[in-house]
């Protein structure tokens, strides 16, 4: 995909790459320039751990949307390709 910067720098991420790195409106991304490429990132999630009976569970410290049962399967897929 191709998208362009405006005057004022700002580079508008196509609806296809958001969607399906579930980038919204203020998601924080980390943009770094690399071995001449630039890379943009989401910010890891920061996450407090909490009990749950004998279970310990990644709790994130802001509201964050559901991932789509689609993306889980995506993801799913992807994974198990690369182990064969």
């Amino acid at each position: 995909m191709t998208t362009t910067i405006d005057a004022a720098g700002r580079l508008v991420i196509p609806a296809e790459i958001r969607r399906e790195a579930a980038i919204e409106p203020g998601t924080p991304l980390d943009v770094r320039w690399r071995d001449g490429v630039i890379e943009i990132e989401p910010r890891p999630l920061v996450v407090s751990l909490e009990r749950r009976g004998r279970l310990l569970v990644a709790k994130p410290n802001r509201r964050i949307t559901r991932l789509s049962g689609s993306a889980v399967e995506r993801v799913r897929r992807d994974l198990s390709k690369r182990r064969g």
